[in-house]
């Protein structure tokens, strides 16, 4: 049997436990949704042809690519929210321990963007749902902020602490108000010239005078002209930056809050994961966004398994077969790709799945 059915049938199987042994049209789906993750990993790739060349298949390489076309088109071109199948079993499963949620915007595809959240887990960000839309740059507006921040609170145990983290373009307060109604913490990059005031006293955060090394907590303050609060404002000087970074916050202690935030940058892993480090997403050649987010699905759910796969070699000791036995250079994402292949190599059984262990 070769790698390429042995990794499809693998995956195959995994889905079909997951989602009860589907008949008819959903087991034709499942079969290419199966193929695409195998093809998608196999290849590094999510250009069709690419994943076609490693799908275990008798039919010409075109009729796989016009497979896979028809399964990205059939897209409800009214629904603006995507995720992960398995997206609300993940977070149960993470949900034991506080759920680190990341908002974030990249490029995808031709002249797309994806606004994206995720959830932290061992330094890596696990997607969960995602809104693509055109455009090359520039920043989503507020109200599709709050359709993903809606869709992902359905998904998230009641019982869970959740932390939402964003950058500067997720400082609105009508977020801000969205996440305190879900009794969600949060800590959000705001811009230098936001408005302060306390006492009818109005400053900018960029007044606060910082040096290298210095933070600055500024508690019980409204944000902006419209006085929204009251909130924390820290200005932090980190130590080896060339500039400071302004926080807006609900929580009470500057330093949970900047423990916290730090965690941020893990989504710039995913993306870069998801682009030239890994399956390049970005050069799908795909221009229209409900495609682009379906074919989210597949590589999100790629993306989740390879990070299984790596969890898996540091817990059963197989990074030290697979790597160096003094230190550690690959992430969790690198470190499942090279122990896929070593499975593979070794005629090994390949485990699957779209969870990762707590």
């Amino acid at each position: 049997m070769s790698d390429n059915h042995r990794r499809y049938s693998s995956i195959r199987e995994a889905l079909c436990k997951l989602l009860g042994n589907p008949q008819g049209r959903a087991m034709k789906q499942l079969n290419v949704l199966a193929a695409m993750i195998s093809g998608i990993v196999g290849s590094k790739h999510t250009h069709y042809p690419k994943i076609a060349c490693k799908v275990p298949d008798h039919t010409k390489p075109e009729s796989r690519i016009k497979r896979f076309s028809r399964f990205i088109n059939d897209v409800d071109e009214e629904q603006m929210v995507h995720f992960t199948p398995f997206a609300q079993a993940l977070l149960t499963a993470l949900a034991e321990n506080s759920l680190v949620l990341v908002m974030d915007g990249s490029e995808v595809g031709r002249k797309c963007l994806a606004l994206m959240m995720s959830v932290i887990y061992r330094g890596r960000a696990l997607p969960i749902a995602w809104i693509v839309v055109k455009g090359s740059k520039g920043h989503f507006p507020e109200t599709m902020h709050i359709k993903l921040l809606e869709k992902v609170h359905e998904m998230v145990p009641t019982s869970a602490d959740v932390i939402f983290l964003g950058d500067g373009e997720f400082d609105g307060m009508s977020l801000q108000a969205t996440l305190d109604g879900y009794s969600w913490e949060y800590v959000c990059r705001t811009a230098s010239n936001t408005i302060l005031s306390q006492n009818d006293e109005e400053f900018s955060y960029q007044s606060l005078s910082l040096h290298p090394g210095e933070r600055l907590s500024l508690p019980d303050m409204f944000f902006t002209r419209q006085h929204y609060g009251p909130v924390l404002a820290i200005g932090w000087w980190r130590t080896g930056c060339q500039e400071p970074i302004y926080l807006v916050t609900n929580m009470d202690l500057p330093e949970e809050a900047c423990h916290w935030y730090q965690k941020r940058f893990h989504i710039e892993t995913f993306f870069s994961d998801q682009k030239g480090r890994g399956f390049h997403i970005d050069k799908s050649h795909l221009s229209a966004p409900a495609r682009i987010a379906r074919l989210l699905v597949a590589a999100c759910l790629a993306y989740i398994w390879v990070v299984y796969l790596g969890v898996t070699a540091k817990t059963q000791g197989l990074d030290k077969i697979i790597h160096r036995t003094d230190r550690c250079d690959w992430s969790l994402f690198q470190m499942g790709l090279h122990l896929l292949e070593y499975l593979l190599n070794h005629d090994m059984a390949i485990p699957v799945a779209f969870t990762v262990p707590v």
